[in-house]
């Protein structure tokens, strides 16, 4: 082909990038949620100062278990606790002034900056579902969850508007082997958004996986400088620290980089039943799981967890949204603030098998806790099904619809002098109406929020349309963010790079399933 063509051919080709990128469906990410609402403050003092004093009896007295852990052992008998086999009981005071040296807030740095979250304060971050087996849609119905599905939600999370935080094991892709599989959700994560994501922490050796790669992502010293990562590590209620999540947060906290330190109750099965007395052992965990990041290294950046259900006493099932759970949650975010710390709880929580009204009366009652109890993390946001056994492309999308509900709750209320309204109200006068005062026509396109999926059309038209239910919807619209999901641009070399590292890392093990 003649040069003069060519260079022809090269404009051309460049003219219809430049028009795709044009007419592209752009879905930009809301900065994160910055409160200018009060928390709900359901403890008094006297029964906050109540609980602190039986931690720290709990702590003193009863004691917790570091299992198969010589090396946490150590570290505890050097600043005075008692040790007994397994069990460490830490004097009084012990482990909340251990827990002084975490900080109050911290940045976890995405790989595009405009997309870094701020996670302390008065600020609300919201992260998806982490952890299902199964996933679900309407097409498919329920089955084990693949890395395409894992590709999926990732996309859909990217795509997400009112979805800070890429996530982590968004769903548990089962057609990859065990020991191999974090390294494939890694790279989705880091290839496929450019939002923050978490790490492993199945295996102290996957944690150590996801600091290096981090560190092809971002750079050895930005790591060594930054959070870039803020990990899971649940406590196994009661009372008990196993090797595994322990030995995570040692690789975290040695990084420099963010745990959640959090229980996982069941009240009635893992803790009291009643909320006092689980407030109370949410307390004495969080607090000896904490000060034990701060043994491994003054300074670590962690969030105080609480993440609590009820128990059906007939079947024996977890139950999500209750009274007693937005209680607890509430309570906990006090304790988590006397404490001068982060707090994550919270979630798209639901018992339910599908999308329906079950699941949503009992999100919808946990994402206003969860926004009104001062969650700084909300893990879980949206796409939990049954209990957190499955996630729901239907339902990821519903709730991350309603997540743009509590980005404007949040705000608060306008009370300046054009929100007033004092000149409209005189234009309009006695009897008229306000749809065409200048006031309305101003202030139309932001005055109320508008859902991207709920249907608010006449009877007839709905019914032309097909009558479509919510998760009829949600289905469409799971489909136009992936037709239009774009994918961000990373430099060809840390491709490369991730993905020698990730070959390199699986030709030396063999496949493992269990």
């Amino acid at each position: 082909m003649p040069e003069a063509a060519q260079r022809r051919r090269s404009r051309s080709g460049g003219g219809a990038a430049r028009r795709a990128e044009r007419t592209a469906v752009r879905i930009e990410t809301a900065r994160y949620i910055e409160r200018n609402i009060p928390n709900f403050e359901i403890l008094s003092d006297a029964a906050l100062e109540t609980i602190e004093a039986n931690a720290e009896t709990v702590l003193a007295e009863i004691g917790v278990n570091f299992v198969n852990n010589p090396g946490a052992l150590d570290l505890w008998r050097g600043v005075g606790a008692e040790i007994e086999g397994e069990r460490v009981r830490i004097p009084r005071g012990l482990a909340r002034q251990l827990c002084k040296t975490a900080p109050a807030s911290f940045t976890q740095h995405a790989r595009n900056p405009e997309k870094n979250v701020v996670i302390g304060g008065r600020n609300m971050v919201c992260a998806p579902v982490y952890g299902p087996p199964f996933v679900r849609d309407l097409d498919g119905g329920r089955r084990y969850a693949t890395m395409a599905d894992f590709r999926k939600f990732v996309k859909l999370g990217q795509m997400s508007e009112f979805l800070h935080h890429s996530g982590g094991t968004v769903c548990e892709p089962t057609d990859v082997a065990v020991n191999k599989r974090h390294l494939d959700m890694l790279y989705a994560h880091m290839t496929l958004s450019d939002k923050p994501f978490m790490g492993s922490v199945t295996e102290p050796g996957r944690a150590q996986d996801s600091v290096e790669m981090c560190e092809i992502l971002f750079g050895k010293e930005f790591v060594a400088d930054n959070v870039v990562m803020t990990s899971l590590i649940n406590i196994n209620s009661p009372l008990t620290f196993d090797d595994v999540m322990m030995g995570a947060l040692e690789v975290y906290a040695g990084a420099g980089q963010a745990c959640i330190v959090s229980p996982f109750i069941v009240g009635g099965a893992m803790a009291p039943v009643s909320v006092m007395g689980t407030l109370t052992q949410v307390l004495a965990e969080v607090m000896a799981g904490i000060a034990y990041s701060q043994l491994v290294r003054p300074g670590a950046p962690v969030i105080f967890g609480a993440f609590v259900a009820s128990i059906d006493m007939n079947s024996g099932a977890p139950t999500f949204g209750t009274p007693e759970a937005t209680q607890i949650l509430s309570g906990a975010g006090q304790l988590a603030r006397r404490m001068g710390l982060p707090f994550r709880s919270g979630g798209g929580l639901c018992g339910s098998k599908l999308p329906d009204a079950q699941a949503a009366y009992e999100t919808a009652h946990t994402h206003n806790a969860a926004l009104l109890g001062g969650v700084n993390f909300m893990l879980h946001s949206c796409g939990w099904l049954e209990g957190g056994l499955v996630s729901s492309f239907e339902k990821f999308v519903m709730d991350a619809d309603q997540l743009g509900v509590l980005q404007r709750l949040a705000a608060g209320v306008d009370t300046g002098e054009e929100a007033q309204a004092m000149g409209a109200i005189a234009e309009v006068g006695p009897g008229g109406h306000f749809l065409g005062c200048e006031h309305t026509q101003n202030n139309y396109q932001t005055a109320f929020w508008r859902t991207q999926l709920l249907d608010y059309k006449p009877f007839e038209t709905w019914e032309e349309e097909g009558a479509r239910d919510t998760q009829s919807l949600a289905a469409v619209r799971v489909q136009y963010l992936i037709d239009n999901y774009r994918q961000p641009p990373l430099d060809p070399a840390i491709r490369r790079a991730l993905e020698a590292y990730i070959d390199d890392k699986k030709a030396s093990m063999p496949d493992a399933f269990i």
